[in-house]
């Protein structure tokens, strides 16, 4: 059994609750010793509901550089906007801590790359937080993609048509460049991307629009319609939304040589070229596409978490890596330029 983690979460905002909720679950394997809040006083509740769960004196600490300086602290879960992330995670790897965060991991590819970079040389595991794999039925689909079972991929089909009402973007930064480096794609589209890119492989040609609908005063998309070519030769769409009231889950449909895989509400199901139907998964479960950003439950968190200090402690890489969080940043990056100059893309990886 490995020895316990001690972590502290960095930002007191909207998901640091359910961070706090995923840490304090997953008391037999982490610590969580404290908060690292700004100056907003959100942290000072949040560290005083941890203590009482855990039964542990959950602290504030008053900057970075004092959470850097614990000797105690073994990762930090970062939950700030993108546009400080960098500054942030400095001092912390430098210290020798290692970095768990939230998505996205910056604002684009090249910010994105210069953390993946930083922590890299500093000789410290990062991880990204994308639930969504997490899931039961997208740990199945998964599996038995990766088994081969279905052939190779024809058609990949990706559909967000979630909902936030304008008070969620009167919210000062939010949905600008500035501060979260996009609208739709960057900060809710990126985990369905995410998790399809996992089963697919990576993009190789983009053709796109984006848009500012009618139903949002805000600098950045809210809408998104992208075809997609894969490294593979199979061929897919992409649409996202925000503005698709009252919003609903989103839904990944993979196409293969042998079946088809439907991805909706944490269900499952597969349809087999011989006739059989199957479906896993449990009970369809939330994932915050409607006007409540928070409507999913912490214990995908905790999985992310728990996957971490266990990659932590056994010296192996967590489900998502930098690198691997990456391809999703490049793929956003290319709808928008292609968005943008109203022209094709083509991707290239290093």
């Amino acid at each position: 059994m490995h020895d316990i983690k001690t972590g502290v979460i960095v930002g007191a905002g909207m998901v640091a609750k359910t961070h706090m909720l995923a840490c304090a679950a997953s008391s037999t394997k982490i610590r969580l010793k404290g908060f690292v809040d700004s100056g907003s006083g959100r942290a000072v509740a949040l560290a005083r509901e941890a203590s009482e769960r855990t039964g542990q004196t959950v602290s504030v600490y008053a900057s970075v550089d004092d959470a850097a300086k614990d000797r105690d602290i073994d990762f930090a879960i970062i939950a700030t906007p993108p546009n400080i992330r960098a500054d942030i995670i400095k001092p912390l790897v430098e210290a020798g801590k290692h970095i768990l965060l939230e998505k996205p991991v910056a604002r684009n590819a090249a910010e994105a790359r210069l953390i993946v970079d930083m922590c890299r040389q500093a000789g410290v595991t990062l991880g990204v937080i994308f639930q969504h794999r997490m899931r039961d039925a997208s740990r199945k689909a998964m599996d038995l993609v990766a088994s081969g079972l279905l052939g190779k991929l024809g058609i990949c089909e990706i559909s967000v048509p979630w909902w936030r009402p304008q008070s969620y973007y009167d919210e000062p930064g939010r949905g600008t460049l500035a501060r979260d480096g996009g609208g739709v794609l960057i900060s809710q589209a990126i985990h369905t991307i995410d998790l399809a890119l996992s089963m697919t492989g990576p993009v190789s040609f983009v053709q796109a629009m984006a848009a500012t609908t009618r139903f949002h005063i805000m600098e950045t998309e809210d809408y998104v319609s992208a075809g997609l070519r894969f490294k593979s030769g199979a061929v897919g769409s992409l649409v996202a939304s925000t503005a698709s009231f009252p919003g609903s889950a989103e839904k990944i449909e993979l196409h293969f040589e042998q079946g088809s895989l439907r991805l909706a509400s944490g269900l499952l199901h597969v349809s087999w070229r011989d006739g059989r139907e199957e479906t896993f998964g449990g009970a369809a479960s939330g994932t915050g596409g409607g006007a409540d950003p928070m409507a999913f439950t912490p214990d995908w968190h905790q999985a992310v978490f728990e996957d971490f200090v266990d990659a932590i402690s056994s010296g192996r890489e967590p489900l998502v890596t930098g690198e691997a969080a990456l391809l999703s940043h490049q793929l956003i990056d290319a709808i928008v330029q292609s968005a943008e100059h109203r022209k094709d893309v083509e991707l290239s990886y290093a």
